[in-house]
């Protein structure tokens, strides 16, 4: 939002400096991004040329003796038709910098002739596009002094970035009254005098939607005089960034930036028939005031007449019915818009325009009919013209908003103690309605503020104003105890996830929650309420039920560009359905090549290792360790989900819960997903874990080293071929669970000496004693516990 000191000092009754303005709006929240105070123009000044001779070797050129103001007069060397003896120009001396030609000034010779400075035309100070002769000033122009101050250009520009809760402030008349608010002067923004107009508007106004178009406002003008608008509107709109078109498109700019009210204009003789404020319709197109054609839907609204649509409501006026200098007869035009169908339009049609800017914030409703007048009176102040009588159309009046309020609420969020008479003042000021007596009281909000909601709302406009830099810092309170834990138990497994599996030499994968249908079935998934009523893209129609999809393509994806060796993790949530509960939270793995644990890649000695179910079974209990699963309870079964490979995978389990799964991919699935090469993974339900019981204890908790030395032992048992090793293994541990620290397999064997539809499993078995130094009969003793257990459990025998 930009405003020059001048125009802001038309709402703004004030002797503050330029410097205390830009502070105060800072500290009010609208921050100034910027001062522009037209530095570049203070080097030039008012000269008068005395003599115009011409020059010895050139035709084109004269040699200039300018008058200063300032001692002798200079010799300027020139081009201009129109240089002359007695014309009165800006003159640029050596040193100054040209900005429309981005030239800095240094004597030097034209043709042989010394030339010391230089006369300017408008486009080399860049005040519009004339060049065809330099700057031609009236007589009484005083030489010597400066031109941007003749010519009304050394105005400063302010730069605000506007927040996009405060729509009041789209306005100079709304910046000014924050700061006269904030005690910096006065607010005396005249009234707005409403203007009865003379017989009927012959252009009717039909609303067919009144949720698009809440109010609508519309006035003809009969005999106006279009043309260029006047300087001082042309140098304001120039000043902010605007180009002067005419005179009713620049009253409509000027009202734009001055009351935050946008307006449009329509050529009368254009318009054919009824206005109506309706929907889009497809196939429907409009050729804008940009010059580029749009196609309309009915998400759009417009105005249109018998020929069509005229305009894009709120965003927009169409190029058909714009006003140029042949008009005569002008519709204005002041409505409400929806918000929310004006930033949708906006963005679906790529339009920014200042309109839009305005109306998606929301502009003061109970400024659309003082609006329309304030427009018509510029309109035949500046144009002429005689005033139809008004259609208001739609509008049925704002019902103020009421916030109740107590004023304790301003300590209570702040810490600062401000007096309820301070508050109520404030509030008053920036046009707000205190009511009533006591510590709680009603505040009707302003039209103009829709964006104050609820009582925080109003202790922010009273901090505001009043100044957060009054707000004393405190420290924190002590608690004088250690502090609870903060994060939750998913937050801190979430945590310790990522850090073993990175650990595990992993990198983390961030991928999409949707999917492709056919991913979405190859994982189990597919049911009609998990896919998405309106996706953005084909290939991402459903919610993911697992992580797996995502991973194997992105390491598919890697593969395709040279990195076929990667692994890859995520931790993240997955849909099993549209219920809250049937979110879980999931931690998943996928390996790929030989992106094995101890490396990746070829290596010298040959043999590279691809990876394997083992691979993904010890990533898998590293994620369950990590989160705090009891590990050693554990059971894990044969075989897994239909997307894994049926011999090369397994089930985890504790008890009836199923923890997760890990394995080989199936070939079909990877047909499935256009994916290929070895693939090993894994999925584990962090959410699933149960979470382990805290028992109150008043002594701390004892770790007992044993000052014995471990002992290991090797035994080879002969079990069916349908026995699993964990279950021997479980066996093996249970026979003597105070002396029997870890069992280990170290050899499976089958073929030859074992007997048909046998196998052998060789174990280690690390025995720590406590108390004492174990003997050859204490460890015979060991030795039957051990086989007896496994013949139990398992049926199995030593091996002879």
């Amino acid at each position: 939002m930009k405003l020059t000191l001048s125009w802001l000092k038309d709402h703004l009754d004030t002797d503050a400096s330029l410097a205390e303005i830009v502070a105060k709006l800072t500290a009010i929240g609208l921050e100034v991004e910027s001062v522009d105070d037209k530095a570049a123009l203070k080097p030039f000044v008012i000269a008068r040329v005395l003599t115009a001779e011409k020059h010895p070797d050139a035709d084109k050129l004269r040699v200039l003796s300018v008058d200063t103001g300032i001692g002798s007069p200079v010799q300027v060397v020139c081009g201009a038709p129109n240089a002359r003896a007695g014309l009165i120009g800006a003159f640029a001396a050596p040193g100054a910098y040209i900005p429309g030609i981005d030239v800095t000034l240094s004597v030097g010779k034209i043709r042989g002739v010394e030339s010391r400075g230089m006369m300017c035309s408008e486009r080399e100070l860049q005040l519009s596009d004339e060049h065809s002769g330099i700057i031609d000033l009236p007589e009484d122009a005083p030489v010597g002094t400066p031109f941007a101050a003749y010519a009304g250009l050394d105005d400063p520009v302010i730069d605000i970035n506007l927040t996009p809760n405060r729509p009041d402030c789209t306005s100079i008349h709304g910046i000014a009254r924050d700061l006269a608010a904030a005690g910096l002067g006065k607010l005396k923004t005249p009234p707005v005098a409403e203007i009865a107009g003379e017989g009927e508007c012959p252009v009717g106004v039909t609303i067919e939607d009144s949720d698009l178009c809440p109010g609508f406002a519309l006035r003809l003008v009969r005999g106006v005089k279009n043309g260029p608008s006047p300087q001082w509107l042309q140098k304001r709109l120039i000043a902010i960034g605007l180009r002067p078109i005419n005179a009713l498109v620049d009253i409509t700019n000027y009202v734009t930036f001055d009351r935050g009210r946008p307006l449009h204009v329509f050529d009368l003789k254009k318009v054919k028939g009824d206005l109506a404020v309706r929907r889009g319709r497809l196939g429907e197109t409009v050729l804008a005031l940009d010059g580029r054609e749009y196609a309309l839907s009915p998400e759009n609204c417009v105005i249109a007449d018998d020929n069509g649509v005229e305009s894009i409501a709120g965003v927009m006026g169409g190029e058909h019915s714009g006003c140029d200098e042949q008009t005569t007869d002008v519709l204005i035009e002041s409505a409400l818009w929806n918000p929310l169908n004006i930033a949708r339009t906006g963005r679906t049609l790529g339009i920014i325009t200042d309109a839009r800017y305005r109306f998606e914030r929301g502009v003061d409703p109970e400024f659309m009919v003082p609006g329309l007048d304030l427009a018509t009176q510029f309109v035949v102040d500046l144009c002429g013209g005689t005033p139809s009588r008004k259609i208001v159309a739609g509008y049925a009046g704002h019902t103020a908003k009421v916030v109740r309020f107590p004023f304790s609420e301003v300590r209570r969020l702040t810490g600062d103690d401000v007096p309820a008479e301070e508050c109520r003042s404030i509030l008053e000021r920036l046009g707000f309605g205190p009511k009533g007596a006591g510590e709680t009281i009603d505040v009707s909000v302003p039209s103009w503020r829709p964006d104050v909601d609820g009582k925080a709302d109003l202790v922010e406009e009273v901090m505001r104003i009043r100044g957060e830099d009054t707000i004393l810092p405190q420290p924190l309170p002590g608690l004088g105890a250690v502090n609870g834990r903060i994060l939750t138990t998913l937050q801190i497994r979430t945590r310790a996830t990522k850090r073993a599996l990175a650990a595990r030499g992993m990198m983390e994968a961030v991928t999409w929650s949707f999917i492709p249908a056919a991913h979405a079935e190859a994982f189990g998934g597919g049911q009609a309420e998990l896919k998405l009523a309106n996706p953005i893209a084909a290939e991402m129609s459903d919610m993911r039920p697992s992580l797996l999809p995502g991973l194997l393509a992105a390491a598919q994806r890697n593969a395709d560009k040279g990195h076929g060796d990667v692994a890859l993790f995520e931790v993240s949530g997955t849909y099993e359905g549209d219920a809250p509960e049937q979110q879980r939270r999931a931690a998943a793995g996928v390996r790929r090549g030989t992106a094995v644990l101890d490396g990746a890649g070829r290596h010298w000695a040959g043999g590279a290792t691809t990876v394997s179910v083992f691979d993904a079974k010890a990533d898998a209990l590293a994620v369950l360790e990590s989160a705090g699963a009891p590990v050693d309870r554990l059971q894990i079964e044969a075989g897994g989900p239909v997307w894994l490979h049926p011999g090369r995978s397994g089930t985890i389990r504790l008890g009836p819960n199923v923890l997760g799964s890990f394995g080989e991919f199936h070939p079909k699935t990877l047909e499935a997903l256009d994916v290929s090469g070895p693939l090993a993974g894994f999925e584990v339900f962090i959410d699933a874990i149960p979470e382990s019981k805290r028992k109150p204890t008043r002594t701390k908790p004892k770790l007992t080293l044993s000052p014995f030395q471990a002992v290991t032992r090797d035994f080879a048992f002969v079990v069916d071929r349908s026995v699993a090793a964990g279950a021997v293994m479980k066996a093996v541990a249970g026979a003597d669970k105070a002396l029997i620290a870890e069992v280990g397999v170290f050899d499976l064997y089958e073929g030859p000496g074992v007997g048909e539809g046998k196998k052998s499993l060789a174990l280690e078995v690390t025995v720590q004693p406590t108390d004492k130094t174990l003997n050859d009969e204490d460890f015979a003793a060991l030795s039957t516990k051990i086989v007896a257990a496994v013949e139990k459990a398992t049926g199995g025998v030593l091996r002879a």
